[in-house]
């Protein structure tokens, strides 16, 4: 068996070599030939088109913009980081030239952001280079590629000087994906919407220290945008796959993160609505939109009509809720809130193995003392400033998944007793990024 293969090599070897540290070196590359690695390393690297831009007539947007992190579901440390470090990365496409001292201050200003960490950073996707590493391709930075751009790149494939790799084929996939495999579903399939295949090299021996293999998907149809969530994600990934003869095939992946634009709703109403407690509470809520891009700012203002109870202090927060699992459409028609009364447990799952989770993105005291009747509070909310990566509304995804945003005003008395209303806001993508 390999296992007493192994002892006969330890034990023998020292004596062949005459160290033991020489012995257990030799160890270490025997099992790299069984393993059939050979110091091979693989890396993938995208190359953006520098001249994306929209269609002809339509007004110029960037389609592929550098991103500061990886967007995920968690919150950023700091809720002032976007005002701290705005977006110091020019657009990808950008042709405005650049001034000679101007040039250099702004290199020496990017070396020394990636020396230092930033409040609010995410670690970076699967694939992505660490920072502070040159590349010869492009510069470090992580990309949101427009859903009707194509995927380009190369696969680079080094071996140690004197080594040659005998595979079976190079193919390289491209491939769409919704995880359930993480967090509470942990375990359960995956589910692949989108996948396919080219072939970078016949099967043969590789020699050369190092080989470049590029590769381009052109008119992938990319119908879902990325999402990394607490329970479920949405992938797009490029796939390398190199098959072996007696081993298992080598792979390499790195994530390409798609976002898809929207247009703004042709008809938009205002939200307004009447609430309240019978004979102690009646209150009137009213909101300019429903719909809001993710750079919006919400206005509104909250009237008191009726007021026969103490209040202490009134807040408004905006509400993340992921809904997850087999036939979640169902799940995701529910209502937007019930009238005035102390909140459910905002975590939980139903016998359909359907779980929710729930997220206060962020939290603002609007009001500090008790109202009287006739009051109003203004409302002003900017979605930019939130301590958060904001993703569109999605309702039921491929019936597996659902994200929707709420904005939940809520009124604590004097005795502490929270009475809350819940209502729905659209979110939708004008720009990347």
């Amino acid at each position: 068996s390999l296992l007493s293969i192994w002892r006969t090599y330890f034990n023998t070897a020292p004596s062949l070599l005459g160290t033991k540290s020489e012995a257990t070196m030799d160890v270490g590359k025997l099992f790299g030939a069984l393993t059939g690695n050979s110091g091979l390393t693989v890396e993938i690297q995208l190359t953006p088109s520098l001249g994306a831009a929209g269609a002809a007539g339509q007004p110029s947007k960037p389609l592929i913009v550098p991103l500061d992190h990886a967007p995920s579901w968690k919150m950023h440390k700091n809720p002032f980081w976007r005002v701290k470090h705005p977006q110091r990365v020019a657009p990808y496409n950008s042709a405005a030239p650049a001034q000679p001292g101007f040039q250099q201050e702004q290199q020496q200003q990017q070396q020394q952001q990636l020396q230092q960490p930033q409040y609010g950073m995410q670690p970076p996707m699967p694939g992505a280079p660490p920072p502070g590493v040159a590349s010869p391709v492009i510069s470090q930075q992580f990309f949101a590629y427009e859903a009707s751009q194509d995927i380009e790149g190369q696969v680079i494939i080094t071996m140690p000087p004197g080594k040659k790799t005998e595979h079976l084929g190079i193919r390289v996939q491209f491939i769409g994906r919704i995880d359930m495999s993480v967090g509470i579903h942990e375990g359960k399939p995956h589910y692949d919407f989108v996948s396919l295949a080219k072939e970078l090299s016949p099967p043969g021996v590789l020699y050369q220290q190092q080989t470049v293999l590029p590769f381009r998907f052109k008119n992938m149809d990319k119908e879902l945008e990325s999402y990394r969530g607490r329970n479920v994600s949405v992938r797009y990934m490029i796939q390398f796959v190199m098959e072996r003869k007696f081993m298992p095939p080598l792979r390499r992946e790195h994530d390409v993160w798609v976002q898809l634009l929207q247009q703004a709703p042709s008809h938009d109403e205002p939200i307004k609505m009447e609430v309240g407690i019978e004979d102690c509470l009646h209150i009137e809520f009213e909101y300019q939109r429903r719909h809001y891009h993710l750079l919006d700012t919400i206005r509104g203002q909250i009237n008191f009509l009726l007021v026969r109870i103490k209040i202490k202090y009134m807040e408004l927060a905006v509400l993340r809720r992921e809904t997850s699992g087999e036939g979640v459409a169902a799940a995701a028609a529910g209502g937007t809130g019930a009238p005035l009364n102390p909140p459910p447990n905002q975590n939980n799952s139903d016998a359909n193995n359907i779980f929710t989770e729930t997220q206060t993105l962020i939290k603002y005291e609007i009001m500090d003392g008790a109202p009287v009747k006739g009051v109003s509070i203004p409302v002003k909310l900017s979605l930019a400033g939130l301590p958060a990566d904001l993703t569109p509304t999605y309702t039921a995804v491929n019936n597996r998944f659902s994200v929707r945003y709420f904005l939940n005003l809520v009124l604590v008395d004097e005795d502490d007793r929270r009475y809350f209303k819940q209502q729905e806001i659209i979110l939708w993508r004008k720009d990347l990024g």
